[in-house]
């Protein structure tokens, strides 16, 4: 316990910082069997596909498989999510709901089981929560030669330029990018730039 004259004593936590879904298009209510409402604090979720051979998705369910962010609330998907600040509160509250939900519809033998799943899956999400607030992700996901199920994220960071130059108005830039994404994926360059088309000055 802190000293009451500890420094901070008695002071909330400061915020973590997790991701969070976010919706530029209608695009994801078409793509995905479900798709995930904006703001849902969201992990990966390939523990969602632990069940499915390589060949055997299709469809909707090989859409989310290939580029889904799972959502904490309707557990839906997501094509993007961004970094952002998060209290203990309501991380308690999305560790618990995903807990929850590995337990009923993964076979966790009990709930203490299912909330050590959740406790690695949200804290990998963190681990790529080392970006500024606002940090836009997207992933591709596939299988290696083993069936092992592989995810490589890239970062996209807004790109300022000038006004002048009207073939490229502020859009996102990517970064980091650790493998091609497949033919069928969303264009997330037209998306990202409509956006900004959208809600630039």
């Amino acid at each position: 316990m802190a000293h009451p004259l500890t420094p901070g004593a008695g002071q909330p936590a400061p915020p973590g910082k997790m991701l969070r879904t976010l919706r530029l298009d209608p695009s994801d209510t078409l793509i995905f069997p479900a798709a995930a409402e904006p703001g849902e604090w969201a992990v990966p979720g390939g523990f969602q596909f632990w069940d499915d051979a390589p060949d055997g998705l299709s469809g909707k369910r090989q859409q989310a498989f290939r580029g889904g962010f799972l959502g904490l609330g309707s557990f839906g998907w997501s094509t993007l999510v961004e970094v952002a600040e998060i209290g203990p509160e309501a991380r308690a509250a999305a560790l618990e709901a995903l807990a929850l939900h590995i337990q009923a519809r993964h076979g966790a033998p009990d709930l203490d089981a299912a909330r050590a799943a959740a406790a690695e899956e949200i804290a990998f999400a963190e681990s790529l929560c080392d970006q500024p607030p606002g940090t836009v992700f997207a992933l591709h996901r596939s299988h290696d030669a083993t069936g092992e199920v592989r995810e490589a994220f890239r970062t996209l960071h807004r790109r300022e330029t000038p006004h002048h130059d009207f073939g490229a108005l502020p859009v996102f830039a990517i970064a980091e990018v650790e493998e091609d994404p497949p033919a069928d994926a969303p264009d997330l360059t037209a998306l990202l730039t409509a956006s900004s088309l959208k809600d630039g000055p």
